[in-house]
This record gives structure tokens, C-alpha cells and sequence, in this order.
């Protein structure tokens, strides 16, 4: 009268769509915080945001200034950015805060309208290991053409 019990399939099913779930909502995520970019802006790398505002030209036309303040660009302390744009009409600006040499996870505050032309908002800066970290701040322009992106390289020290 040894009966061996049979594996229920239910659980199976369960299983494999409970993980099937997951799986979309990962891509969903995904795709939601990587912004469709439908043009950049180049790296000035004579650009230096600890001695002010820099400039960049827009390869739609138009230009950007960016800057942050403490021009010290401290850790752990509010920043001030500030986005002017010239030529070139946007509807909202995010900056998404990116670590170059290490994944320090997901950064992009909104920036508040002030003028036509003139964005602000604040962002804090995380601590990370290293003594120095290179950032890319990466100013997204909401355009009605699409998102256009203008990077600004910068460094934190510790």
C-alpha cells in the first residue's frame, strides 16, 4: 500500500506565472526609467562646473547652460541646479544624476519653471566609497519633438 503522491500541476502553474509576472513588471520599470533620447548633446570636456555655468549647444539648435550650487559640489548637501535655454523651446527638464565608474542607482528630480527659459530644482549627491567619483549630470529636455539630453561631466570629493 505504498501510494506515491503525484506532484500537483496547480503549483507548477502557479509558479511559472507568478515569475512570468515579475518578468513584465522588470521590463515595465525598465524601459520606464531609460527615457527614449531622440538626440545628444556633446561632452565639453573644457567644462568645469566648480567654476560656474557651462554652455552646450544643442544639435536641434539652441543652447543650454547648466550649473549647481555650491560651486564646491559637496555630498549630502542640498545642490541648487539651475538650467537656462536659449532657442529652443521645453515643456519640463528632469537631470538624471549618473555614476560613472559605479551604479549609484536612480537620481532624476524634476526641475521647477521659473520662466519660459529658466528651470531650478535641488538634488543631493550620495556618498560613495571612493575618495573622488566622476558624475555625469544629464539634463533630459522635454521638447515637442521628443527628449533631447545635454551631459555635464563632474567630480565629488570626499
Amino acid at each position: 500500500m505504498n501510494q506515491e503522491k503525484k506532484p500537483e500541476p496547480l503549483w507548477a502553474i502557479v509558479a511559472i506565472l507568478g515569475l512570468i509576472i515579475l518578468l513584465v513588471i522588470g521590463y515595465k520599470l525598465k524601459i520606464s526609467m531609460a527615457p527614449n533620447i531622440i538626440a545628444s548633446a556633446t561632452i565639453d570636456k573644457a567644462c568645469d562646473l566648480r567654476k560656474g555655468a557651462c554652455t552646450s549647444e544643442l544639435p536641434s539648435g539652441g543652447k543650454i547652460s547648466f550649473s549647481m550650487t555650491p560651486n564646491t559640489i559637496p555630498i549630502l548637501r542640498p545642490l541648487e541646479l539651475n538650467v537656462i535655454t536659449e532657442g529652443i523651446e521645453v515643456s519640463t527638464i528632469k537631470v538624471d544624476l549618473v555614476g560613472i565608474d559605479m551604479d549609484m542607482g536612480y537620481n532624476r528630480p524634476k526641475l521647477d519653471r521659473i520662466d519660459p527659459h529658466h528651470f531650478k530644482g535641488t538634488m543631493v549627491i550620495p556618498v560613495c566609497v571612493y575618495s573622488k567619483m566622476e558624475w555625469e549630470a544629464r539634463v533630459l529636455l522635454n521638447t515637442n519633438k521628443g527628449l533631447i539630453m545635454a551631459p555635464f561631466r563632474f567630480y565629488t570629493i570626499k
